[in-house]
C-alpha cells in the first residue's frame, strides 16, 4: 500500500509543539493531547517559565521545556504552535523558521505591520507554510454566512456590525505584566475583538478608512477597555464595531450582523456561534430550517473552531494546500487595527493606505 492510499486513520500523526503554556495553551493542549483532533498529537510543550510547561506537560505526558529550540532539535515536531505574548509572535516565528517546520500562530499575527512582514518574509524564505488562527472563520453559522454572501444573495452590501461585550476584571490582567500593554498585548481591538475585526472585514470587504474614539473605564492597564469604530468600505458600506472587556458581571456577547438589499443575517452567541436572524427577500429551500440547525452556542468565548481549524492544519499539511489564514490575510486584520489606533490617537478619519505615525501599539521600551 502507497502512502497516499492509507486512510486518514492509518496516516502517521503529525507531531505538534507548543510554544508558551498561558492562558490560551489549555484550549491547544486539550485538543492535541486529548487526540480530539484526527492526524493530530502533541509531542511537546515549552515556557520560558519551568513550572507551566510542566504542569501541562505532566498533564498529557509529553516533555517540557523551557528553551524552543531545544525542544525543536530533540523532539520530532512537524508544526510548532506560537502561543506567547502577541508582542512577541514575530522574535519567536522568525526564529523558529530555522528548523523548518510549519508554524502556527495565535492571533494577532503581531503587533504591527513591519513585524508581519518578517514573519511572512522569513517562513516564505524557509519554505513552510505560515497558519494565523482565526478560528471563527470556521464556525457552522459563519460558513453559512459566507456562502450565501459568495453567492450573491445580499445584493449590494448596506451595513456590517460586531459587537464583543465581554468581561475582563482587573484578575485578568493581574495574571500577567505583559496583558494591556502597548509593547505586548494592545487592548480589547487587539486582543479579544480581533477575530471580530477579522470576519467584519472578511464578509464586507476592503476598508477605506475608519473614524475611532476609545477609553479605559474599569480597569487599571495602558490600553483601551471600550472602543467605538465607524469604517467606510471600498464597496461605500459601512460599518460599526462596538468592542468592550468591561461587560459585568460576566460575558454578554460575540456577534456579528450583515446588512444587504436581499436579506440581513445576525450571527450571535458569546462567539459568533449562534444564528440569530435569517432573512432574506428571496427565499430559497432549506432557509426555514436555519435558525434551528445554526443555533449551537458554545460553552465558552473560545468556541468549536479550534477543532476545525486544526483539522484543516492537517489537511494542508499533508496535502500541500493553501492556508486558510496564511500571513498574508493575517496581515490585513493588523493593517485595520494600526489604522483605528492611528485614529484614536489623531482623533481624525483615517485612510487605510497610510504610515503609522501615532499609534502606540508594539511600541516596547524594554
Amino acid at each position: 500500500m502507497t502512502p497516499t492510499s492509507l486512510s486518514e486513520a492509518d496516516r502517521p500523526s503529525l507531531k505538534f509543539a507548543l510554544v508558551g503554556c498561558g492562558r490560551i495553551a489549555k484550549r491547544h493542549s486539550e485538543l492535541l493531547g486529548h487526540n480530539q483532533i484526527t492526524g493530530a498529537s502533541l509531542a511537546a510543550v515549552c515556557d520560558i517559565t519551568r513550572s507551566r510547561a510542566d504542569a501541562i506537560g505532566s498533564q498529557f505526558g509529553v516533555p517540557a521545556y523551557s528553551d524552543m529550540h531545544e525542544m525543536m532539535e530533540r523532539e520530532r515536531i512537524d508544526v510548532a504552535v506560537v502561543l506567547t505574548e502577541s508582542g512577541l509572535h514575530a522574535e519567536h516565528v522568525v526564529a523558529l523558521t530555522r528548523h523548518g517546520k510549519h508554524i502556527v500562530v495565535e492571533k494577532p499575527m503581531a503587533l504591527t505591520l513591519i513585524d508581519s512582514d518578517r514573519m511572512i518574509a522569513a517562513c516564505d524564505a524557509a519554505g513552510i507554510k505560515l497558519f494565523v488562527v482565526k478560528q471563527n472563520r470556521l464556525n457552522v453559522p459563519v460558513v453559512k454566512l459566507r456562502e450565501a454572501l459568495k453567492a450573491g444573495r445580499f445584493g449590494k452590501l448596506v451595513m456590517g456590525t460586531v459587537r464583543v461585550r465581554w468581561c475582563r476584571d482587573q484578575s485578568y490582567y493581574n495574571q500577567d505584566k505583559w496583558r494591556g500593554t502597548w509593547g505586548l498585548d494592545g487592548g480589547v481591538l487587539t486582543n479579544q475583538a480581533s477575530h471580530h475585526v477579522d470576519l467584519l472585514e472578511w464578509m464586507m470587504g476592503d476598508v477605506e478608512s475608519v473614524f475611532a474614539m476609545s477609553r479605559t473605564a474599569l480597569v487599571d492597564i495602558e490600553t483601551e477597555d471600550t472602543a467605538v469604530v465607524i469604517l467606510r468600505f471600498t464597496s461605500g458600506a459601512l460599518g460599526v464595531i462596538e468592542a468592550t472587556t468591561a461587560a459585568r458581571p460576566k460575558d454578554l456577547e460575540g456577534s456579528l450582523s450583515i446588512l444587504g438589499e436581499g436579506g440581513t443575517v445576525v450571527i450571535g452567541g458569546f462567539a459568533v456561534n449562534e444564528m440569530l436572524t435569517w432573512n432574506f427577500a428571496k427565499k430559497e429551500p432549506g432557509d426555514d430550517e436555519v435558525l434551528s440547525q445554526f443555533s449551537v452556542n458554545p460553552p465558552s468565548v473560545y468556541g468549536f473552531g479550534h477543532q476545525a481549524y486544526y483539522e484543516h492544519v492537517v489537511q494542508s499539511v499533508r496535502n500541500n494546500t493553501s492556508q486558510l489564514v496564511d500571513g498574508l490575510a493575517g496581515r490585513k486584520s493588523i493593517e485595520l487595527i494600526s489604522a483605528i489606533y492611528e485614529s484614536i490617537e489623531t482623533g481624525r478619519e483615517v485612510s487605510l493606505r497610510f504610515k503609522p505615525s501615532r499609534c502606540k501599539l508594539g511600541q516596547r521600551h524594554d
